[in-house]
């Protein structure tokens, strides 16, 4: 009866609401959450209920992805559309973190500039693609603007927000003890809001791959979603799941190196 107390204690301590979880807990319950859809899929496909031109099997898509490996050159495929995105990525964190700097700190600016970045980020991006192939062209630089596209403006607006939430007592202290205005921008709101701007960063990330497959409708040649778009003609299902898979793969590093990076850079948010 004790011991199963104790079980109960210490499972009912998993879920208090923002707990800690240790390592290893963490780990495990990360597994589960991964493992069960993958046998869920593994049970569909093995039951007969579907045919496995409509749902290939685990083990038909990792053959697919040998023989992509193999034959089709997937390496380039990867690296391709990682440069793509990451690209695409750069310049908009590069001309977005400025200007939605400028737009969460000088109310000027923002009357001037929010009301049409709100309005612009409601275009799909895909509805650029005709101005992009006529103004950029078709070769790799019109697959980083849709990129661009997709994730600028969602990004402006995000930033701005993150400047917004530093505490007004932060900058009202500075400028009690003279600081001047870019100082207060370089000493009091930049640092403060790095947490959030990384965080940011991370998310909007997430938002360039999903346009990955947008970017490479562009006369396309090599790319993961060129491949799963041209797959999708030849109804070869296994190879969209594989590069469906590998997408959420290399998201997930990237993912996982972002929040690696905001760890390391801000240690004190994540202490017990």
């Amino acid at each position: 009866m004790s011991s199963r107390h104790n079980i109960f204690s210490r499972w009912n301590g998993l879920w208090v609401i923002r707990g800690h979880l240790s390592s290893r807990t963490y780990l495990m319950f990360a597994l589960v959450g991964m493992l069960l859809p993958l046998a869920a899929w593994w049970g569909v496909s093995v039951s007969g209920w579907m045919d496995k031109v409509f749902m290939p099997g685990p083990v038909d898509v990792l053959s697919r992805t040998y023989v992509w490996f193999k034959e089709d050159d997937l390496m380039h495929d990867v690296w391709i559309s990682t440069y793509r995105v990451i690209a695409g990525f750069s310049l908009s964190a590069v001309l977005a973190i400025p200007l939605g700097l400028m737009i969460g700190t000088y109310r000027p600016v923002q009357a001037m500039l929010e009301p049409l970045t709100d309005f612009i980020r409601y275009m799909p991006a895909v509805a650029f693609i005709p101005l992009v192939m006529l103004w950029v062209g078709i070769d790799e630089s019109s697959k980083i603007a849709i990129i661009f596209i997709g994730t600028f403006f969602q990004m402006v607006l995000m930033v701005a927000e993150d400047v917004r939430r530093v505490p007004i007592t932060q900058i009202e202290a500075a400028q009690t003890m003279g600081a001047s205005r870019r100082e207060i921008i370089s000493l009091v709101i930049v640092p403060s809001a790095k947490p959030a701007l990384l965080d940011t960063l991370r998310v909007t990330m997430g938002w360039a791959w999903t346009y990955l497959v947008v970017a490479e409708l562009v006369a396309a040649n090599s790319g993961l979603g060129y491949s799963i778009l041209r797959a999708q003609r030849f109804m070869q299902t296994d190879k969209i799941f594989a590069g469906i898979i590998l997408i959420g793969l290399i998201g997930l590093a990237i993912d996982q190196l972002f929040r690696w990076l905001h760890r390391k850079n801000f240690p004190w948010m994540y202490k017990k």
